[in-house]
């Protein structure tokens, strides 16, 4: 008799399992959408790039992503593409207008040097690219944020310090002589991933940098990845500094590790 027991118990429980992964719902797949924009800012055709997941339902934060100085490359959309996997809608804005894109070092300076001659000008850019993508019904109006690569970094850190209403900007291994913060303009918190061995970073920069976000009272995060050279994050990088002899080049442990680094700032400001 113990044993019948015994075998009509262990039955019910094979059962009951069995029974549990008959009914278990798949987990919906995800449905990447990217898309060119056009958008205008001060009579400038601006030619972006949105990304979202069209299976999730609602409204989600907006992430702004600002390009190295190459523009906005397979690499910039890339990023945007796993930022709405991560369940964001994210725009690669276009700065430099007309969706231009430098293959040298020669013509990105040229591109960019007026952005960083007057930082308003890469401002209004990135605001014009928050207006598109708040277009979109699954835009969160209120909840803003702007990452930045190289010269993009330069760019949503100036965003931050002109005052630009955002919850927080990312910037990966950007240019540190930025316009100084102003107590009471920064509205949102600050995190900086920068390369240990960045040749166009110097220790004065850093230094200079951090004491003016503490003047300001600025809420910021500061890392820095030992032996990591510029433009860390960009596998095309190492093969774009032997071309240009450039001192830059991929690093793959500090590219994961600061991607992990946005995703806690990101999920946090947003709360």
């Amino acid at each position: 008799m113990r044993t019948l027991l015994r075998s009509i118990f262990v039955f019910t429980l094979i059962a009951g399992c069995a029974i549990t992964v008959v009914h278990a719902q798949p987990k919906k797949a995800s449905k990447i959408v990217g898309e060119e924009v056009t958008y205008t800012e001060n009579g400038t055709t601006l030619k972006g790039y949105v990304a979202y997941d069209a299976s999730k339902k609602g409204t989600r934060p907006v992430v702004i992503v600002v390009p190295e100085w190459w523009g906005v490359t397979e690499y910039a959309k890339r990023r945007a593409r796993m930022l709405a996997e991560l369940g964001y809608i994210a725009i690669a804005a276009d700065i430099y207008g007309d969706g231009k894109i430098a293959t040298d070092p020669k013509t990105a300076q040229e591109y960019a040097t007026p952005f960083y001659q007057d930082p308003n000008m890469g401002r209004n850019r990135i605001v014009a690219a928050i207006l598109k993508v708040r277009q979109y019904p699954q835009a969160d109006q209120k909840k803003i944020a702007a990452i930045g690569y190289c010269f993009g970094g330069s760019m949503v850190l100036n965003a931050a310090k002109l005052g630009t209403q955002l919850n927080g900007v990312v910037s990966f291994h950007g240019g540190l002589k930025t316009v100084p913060a102003s107590k009471g303009v920064v509205t949102g918190k600050v995190l900086v991933l920068n390369g240990g061995a960045d040749k166009f970073v110097p220790e004065e920069d850093i230094a200079n940098f951090k004491k003016n976000l503490d003047t300001a009272g600025v809420s910021y995060k500061f890392i820095s990845y030992p032996g990591a050279l510029h433009a860390f994050t960009n596998p095309e990088s190492t093969e774009n500094g032997k071309k240009f002899s450039m001192p830059i080049a991929y690093n793959e442990s500090a590219d994961k590790k600061s991607w992990v680094e946005m995703k806690v700032f990101l999920k946090n400001i947003f709360m």
